[in-house]
């Protein structure tokens, strides 16, 4: 690297290199993607990296593509591989005429990412992974380094985007305090039976196992909270009390990804944490039985399911 502190500037984005870190700068003007405005600025450990690729673009460009190793960032992992190409912010679009700068920093940046033990990281990672369907691979060799070995990072290396955040889904409005709770309220206008019978729900992040985000960009978009419990759910989202439904102009994208990352994060770093006693907070059991008591007095449950559910509640406690 030329020195440290040098800055690539880019289509919607700029790259600075610091001693250990790529961080990645996001343009706010009208033209950038959503999603690249909303998160303004991320840091990237080198270790966080699996290799760095440079590829012709579209419209007389080139792409410098930064690949991040499997689990190494919340946001990556709640995407899946769904981000369209363009709201992937590991990568740099440049002008063609800037392709040898972009090559040397392609060179500069690779010689800056820790070596992969041989054998540990073939052990480690399989085919069929999530980020094999991105745009821009041509293969593992591209992807994943020389021979196509990458080692899973153990933990997270890049930070979710900070809480605490809110978005509005098709049926509801979910919430997240940033570290312990995810709140779900929903809409009469869009809610299910199901979920009025069930009511507003707010989750302990200790009592989730992971989430699941189909984008909105495609048919029956949705996030979805997994619980420890393994308890059967229903299949379809609109009728699971654990999730949210998008459509119509909701959940957008740039609104619910960054959420789902978050919390993804917030439940990767229970997992490192002591258990507690309790799993529900005292003002999150006050409020499903308030709820309980509405639909009762609504005739809705009936006096035997109105008594069980309660017993269920606060034996949370």
């Amino acid at each position: 690297m030329r020195r440290m502190g040098d800055v690539l500037a880019g289509i919607h984005a700029a790259w600075e290199f610091e001693s250990d870190a790529l961080v990645i700068r996001f343009e706010r003007g009208i033209r950038a993607p959503k999603l690249f405005q909303v998160l303004r600025e991320r840091r990237v450990p080198y270790e966080a990296l699996a290799s760095v690729t440079l590829t012709p673009g579209k419209r007389n460009t080139v792409v410098l593509h930064a690949v991040p190793r499997p689990g190494a960032d919340p946001l990556m992992e709640a995407a899946a591989g769904q981000l369209k190409e363009s709201s992937d912010p590991y990568r740099l679009v440049l002008p063609a005429d800037r392709e040898a700068l972009a090559e040397y920093y392609r060179d500069e940046l690779r010689a800056l990412l820790p070596p992969e033990p041989g054998a540990a990281g073939a052990a480690g990672h399989g085919g069929g992974g999530l980020y094999d369907d991105l745009d821009g691979f041509d293969g593992p060799e591209e992807a994943y380094g020389p021979g196509g070995i990458v080692t899973p990072a153990e933990r997270f290396l890049v930070a979710p985007p900070p809480g605490p955040l809110s978005f509005k889904a098709y049926d509801g409005k979910a919430s997240f305090d940033g570290r312990a709770e995810v709140s779900f309220r929903w809409f009469w206008t869009g809610a299910s039976s199901e979920k009025w019978k069930a009511g507003d729900q707010t989750f302990s992040v200790r009592d989730l196992c992971g989430i699941e985000w189909r984008s909105p960009d495609v048919f029956d978009g949705h996030l979805r909270l997994v619980p420890r419990d393994g308890e059967p759910r229903p299949t379809q989202p609109d009728h699971d009390p654990a999730s949210v439904v998008f459509g119509l102009g909701y959940g957008l994208v740039h609104e619910s990804l960054p959420f789902a990352a978050a919390v993804l994060a917030a439940i990767r770093a229970s997992d490192r944490a002591p258990v507690p006693v309790g799993s529900r907070t005292p003002g999150a059991v006050a409020e499903r039985i308030r709820h309980l008591g509405e639909l009762h007095r609504a005739g809705l449950v009936t006096d035997e399911e109105f008594s069980a559910k309660k017993a269920e509640l606060l034996a949370e406690l």
